[in-house]
């Protein structure tokens, strides 16, 4: 298997520089308001040498670059600029998995199958991309999926990264923990406080180590080695897998009534844009933002999809008193989303 992970670089704020070309040369974040609560999206590289990043607080960009240019993001412009993207390498490479917005992996092998084609072919993908968008992106090219994926990351912006059979462990083994899919911050600190500081480390592990027990142990221990048996599916992202909306509150807000009540509200939102485009949703979930910025959510699937907002806002609250249970406390941010869209259900007459 040949595989490329794509990824556009800075794409928000690629994107507000190509509308605003005035933005290029200033540090530009895609956020929040920084008097406010806002978070940053992403921002430029001229931002970024000022330590600015993506989940940072718009007010600590602020700190770092007072001169920094904030925008709002504008969702629907960078989508129509993404599928413009998705089109034209769908034309180089026919099997193509959108992961995101702004990134997915192309399956080379169909079309390239040694690995000097296929570095011939990202380095065509690159330069039309650019050319017919005038963006730039990053590649990486390895034998799985998570190699291109920690790959297309190692020269941005606008590099290429390819990985041969039999370098894979050499090529991960240097990096740290966090580089790898699949370690959160838990997990990184886990293994860290056990002296595990490197991909090398985790591989170097024996199969039967306590700190493998389980599916996800396993799985992040091949991963460490390079192996990653995931196919590459052709598919699109639908333009809308889920829809969602959430509150930033300018005080932490701990009176769980006061957040329900929000829920409903933003369930109402939901509900009725699924009826404006004549879909249900299965599912339901609620965000929690906590004053230390650490993040819970939590789901409930439904059998049958609905557009009700009564029934999304009491699911919603459900999930938000189960949260609250695990970890109680006052919330920074709360917010519904609702995915598993599917169109209205049509009766047969037999």
């Amino acid at each position: 298997m040949i595989v490329a992970h794509l990824d556009l670089d800075a794409f928000f704020a690629a994107v507000e520089e190509l509308e605003s070309p005035e933005l290029r040369q200033v540090p530009l974040v895609v956020g929040g308001d920084p008097q406010g609560r806002g978070v940053v999206c992403t921002a430029n590289y001229v931002a970024r040498r000022y330590g600015i990043g993506s989940a940072m607080s718009c007010a600590e960009a602020r700190r770092r670059c007072p001169t920094a240019v904030f925008v709002r993001p504008r969702h629907t412009l960078y989508r129509d600029y993404s599928r413009e993207v998705w089109s034209i390498v769908r034309e180089m490479v026919p099997t193509v998995e959108q992961a995101g917005i702004d990134e997915g992996y192309l399956d080379l092998g169909e079309v390239a199958p040694a690995f000097d084609d296929a570095r011939a072919l990202a380095e065509t993908v690159q330069a039309v991309v650019r050319a017919r968008t005038r963006l730039s992106c990053s590649l990486g090219v390895g034998t799985s999926k998570v190699v291109a994926k920690v790959a297309s990351d190692r020269r941005k912006p606008g590099g290429l990264t390819v990985v041969r059979p039999g370098r894979e462990a050499a090529f991960l083994a240097p990096l740290p923990l966090r580089v790898l899919p699949g370690i959160g911050p838990r997990a990184d600190e886990r293994l860290r406080g056990v002296g595990i500081e490197t991909i090398g480390d985790l591989a170097a592990l024996g199969e039967d180590d306590p700190l493998l027990r389980g599916k996800v142990g396993s799985m992040l221990h091949e991963r460490a080695r390079g192996i990653d048996p995931r196919p590459t599916y052709g598919f699109y992202v639908p333009e809308r897998i889920s829809i969602s909306q959430e509150e930033t509150f300018p005080q932490d807000v701990g009176d769980t009534e006061r957040l329900h009540d929000e829920l409903r509200r933003m369930a109402a939102g939901l509900a009725e844009h699924l009826r404006s485009r004549d879909q249900t949703a299965r599912t339901v979930t609620t965000k929690l933002r906590y004053p230390d910025f650490s993040i819970r959510t939590r789901s409930t699937s439904l059998p049958v999809g609905t557009d009700d907002s009564a029934r999304i806002g009491e699911l919603a609250c459900a999930n938000l008193d189960r949260a609250l249970r695990d970890r109680p406390g006052p919330l920074r941010l709360v917010g519904v989303g609702v995915s598993a869209l599917a169109e209205h259900a049509q009766l047969s007459l037999v």
